[in-house]
């Protein structure tokens, strides 16, 4: 196994996970929210009615170019650093988000209950092949799941 994380650390993990919980919970409207089909930077730049040659100006550079940053941004292939530039040129924010399909307390949770399930099958085949399975499993995974989330280093064994 890998090694313990010390207390401190996993105390800072636990209260940074909740915190940021609290926060995916009211963002996760926006996991609906589609980005328009020819991308955002088309699309406001047409709502304000500003032309590829107007925005290029902005970004010094040429239509054409802000032609090909539109269309790889649609193609979802744009850098970070050029999409805020343009985002910044249109008078718009870059917000980046990564929003969690489940909360992330779930997450852990669930990995600790996978790896204790796994060691508990294996230490119950043994037993069952020395002729001393016990029907206790449910509360030796339980136990562990526990002992998992308290030590930390969920994430140093294999999936």
């Amino acid at each position: 196994m890998g090694r313990p994380v010390p207390r401190v650390a996993r105390e800072v993990s636990v209260r940074g996970r909740e915190l940021l919980d609290a926060h995916f919970a009211e963002w996760q409207a926006l996991r609906e929210l589609a980005p328009p089909p020819r991308g955002w930077v088309r699309a406001v730049r047409e709502a304000l009615g500003m032309s590829a040659a107007v925005l290029a100006a902005r970004l010094g550079t040429t239509a054409g170019a802000v032609t090909r940053l539109e269309q790889s941004e649609a193609a979802e292939r744009i850098r970070l650093d050029t999409l805020r530039r343009a985002a910044d040129a249109l008078g718009c924010d870059l917000v980046y988000l990564l929003v969690p399909r489940r909360p992330l307390g779930t997450v852990v949770r669930d990995r600790a209950r996978e790896l204790a399930r796994r060691q508990v099958a294996a230490v119950e085949q043994t037993m069952r092949l020395e002729d001393q399975a016990t029907d206790a499993v449910s509360e030796m995974e339980e136990r562990l799941t526990r002992e998992l989330l308290d030590r930390g280093g969920l994430w140093s064994h294999s999936a």
